[in-house]
């Protein structure tokens, strides 16, 4: 991890890492760090709300991403209690109709993850309904074994780079 930090502060100017306002369990609102892919002056939205999200990646941001290797920072927050290790991903806080879905549905009572059923079923590349509806499908599925079912599922999505679009 410190070499990573030693990369991202070699190669950009600002912070090692960025600290994003994400939503926890009960929507409650935590801070979540990763480390800074994207350059100081980018816009706070969901990347894939930016008209050109390549332009704002730092020189090794698209590799900390495609790798995942920006998510180890959240390890913290797994450890204060805020995340765990599976779980629905934690919405910005500013992703009000990510929001408003997963209350209806009622995911919001889970703890956000590190990983998840939507994120081996579709990472970045699902529509909010499908995401929702996957979340809605790991509450009522949740124990110990489909974690370490999607804990697997993840490496390999992660070695494969899959689902990755920025």
């Amino acid at each position: 991890m410190a070499l990573l930090a030693l990369a991202v502060k070699m190669t950009s100017q600002g912070k090692v890492l960025y600290w994003s306002k994400r939503i926890g369990k009960d929507n409650s609102i935590f801070l979540m760090p990763k480390y800074r892919t994207m350059r100081t002056a980018t816009p706070v939205v969901a990347t894939h709300l930016l008209a050109n999200p390549d332009v704002y990646l730092t020189p090794i941001g698209k590799f900390l991403r495609s790798t995942s290797l920006d998510e180890l920072p959240q390890l913290y927050s797994i450890l204060l209690g805020h995340m765990s290790f599976v779980g629905p991903r934690p919405a910005l806080f500013n992703q009000h109709d990510l929001i408003e879905f997963r209350t209806l549905a009622g995911v919001h009572v889970l703890t956000p993850g590190l990983t998840g059923w939507a994120q081996v079923n579709g990472r970045d590349e699902l529509p909010i309904p499908n995401k929702v509806e996957l979340d809605k499908l790991y509450l009522q599925r949740q124990s110990f074994f489909f974690d370490l079912q999607i804990l697997l599922l993840t490496f390999i999505k992660v070695l494969r780079r899959d689902g990755v679009v920025h």
